[in-house]
């Protein structure tokens, strides 16, 4: 559990209604919309790919989204409450998990039918990042032994891919090579999730190891920006796939890092990472004409290649929800409250479906749904539900120990 200073001066009473706010929201609104109807009773899994009113609109698995609902009700059941249907949930992602998505090579499909059929393999290992920390939690919740083996197998897989051990086949020809922080941010949050639910030495160091690698390559604080991919020893690339920004994806970065801030008491050093990664983003991804964080930018304000550029998708908003709250609470700075403030009126406003429940993944700029679809191969129940699930359960931590803390000084 986090230290935390009893003179920061914070509102509280803001913080209370945050804490009822995401629960309510986590509980009555997003859950109800994916769960029971998702999980396929005749193959196994969950059917996720689902219109705005929740009517299926495809039968197929990605692999990666099926990591994830399986981790979101294992974790439900682990930290909210112990309901069977939760855990029977997290068992049958398990199970279809392990049964139909690996190949003869253990290496993990992206794309699968609905049956298990295999449709698609990536060159990443994604998949095998979100199966790791859904089958750590699964074996919390379930107690079992040998599907903790099986996870903290799944962990070492993920670190030989990550440190070279294990090759995948490569993206690009060696021509110019380069290196995104996609590979030490998602090391650090399976870490992260590996060392809460079952433990493991390997995660401190790990987790070490991938922060010390994003501040000495990719955090520019002399051009105040976050590249989403440098060269190999960490320098800009001046083409267009270098200099291209991912602010939502950087600042998903920058709370990982206060995340471990706050487990290591507030390390005054990873507290200051932390948000100066996410002020340099938010300067540049924030929309200050419309609202909501853009999708690309060119780090020198160059025009960037992809046609989506200045949409809004969903999980930047979700990813910049958490980093704001979480900076606000370590450093008590109102300027991170009303960042926080700003946001979280902005993605409800427009991305939150109040008839349907959950959010709508895609809006224009100017905050106009582009498309309704809920769920497909990449937007499932996972950075809504996780936004709100951990913004209640920091916020519930905080407030707890603020008021015992208080309750012993008087």
């Amino acid at each position: 559990m986090a230290t935390i200073n009893i003179d920061q001066k914070l509102d509280m009473e803001y913080l209370d209604k945050l804490q009822e706010f995401y629960s309510k929201q986590l509980l009555d609104d997003t859950i109800p919309f994916w769960f029971p109807r998702s999980i396929d009773l005749e193959y196994g899994g969950y059917l996720l790919m689902r219109d705005q009113d929740g009517t299926l609109i495809d039968t197929d698995k990605a692999v990666w989204i099926q990591g994830r609902a399986c981790w979101l009700l294992a974790t439900l059941y682990n930290t909210v409450e112990q309901k069977e249907e939760w855990l029977e949930g997290a068992r049958m992602g398990y199970q279809f998990l392990k049964d139909h998505c690996f190949d003869r090579d253990g290496k993990m499909y992206f794309h699968v039918d609905r049956e298990g059929n295999p449709i698609r393999m990536r060159r990443y290992f994604f998949s095998e990042t979100f199966a790791a920390i859904a089958f750590a939690a699964y074996a919390k919740a379930s107690g079992n032994a040998e599907i903790e083996a099986e996870a903290r197998g799944l962990f070492g897989t993920c670190l030989d891919f990550a440190n070279g051990e294990k090759m995948v086949e490569p993206k690009y020809e060696p021509t110019r090579p380069m290196k995104g922080i996609g590979v030490p941010m998602i090391m650090i949050n399976t870490a992260q999730q590996i060392r809460e639910t079952i433990g493991d030495p390997r995660c401190d160091q790990v987790i070490s190891a991938c922060m010390e690698e994003i501040e000495r390559d990719f955090v520019k604080d002399d051009i105040q920006c976050v590249m989403e991919q440098v060269g190999v020893a960490g320098e800009i690339v001046d083409h267009i796939d270098g200099r291209t920004l991912n602010p939502g994806h950087a600042i998903e970065g920058a709370w990982f890092i206060l995340h471990e801030a706050r487990y290591r008491n507030n390390d005054p050093t990873l507290v200051s990472l932390g948000c100066r990664m996410l002020d340099y983003m938010w300067e540049r991804g924030w929309d200050k004409q419309f609202g909501g964080i853009l999708y690309f930018r060119d780090v020198y304000g160059k025009p960037v290649q992809e046609y989506w550029q200045d949409m809004k998708f969903w999980w930047p908003q979700n990813e910049t929800i958490v980093a704001t709250l979480l900076a606000y609470l370590v450093t008590g700075d109102e300027k991170y409250k009303d960042w926080h403030q700003q946001i979280n009126r902005y993605a409800y406003d427009y991305f939150h479906d109040e008839v349907n429940g959950e959010w709508f993944g895609y809006l224009h700029r100017d905050g106009s749904v582009a498309q309704t679809a809920k769920g497909n191969l990449f937007k499932g129940p996972f950075h809504l539900p996780r936004q709100e699930w951990y913004c209640w359960q920091v916020l519930k931590e905080f407030n707890t120990v603020k008021f015992n803390m208080s309750t012993k000084q008087k």
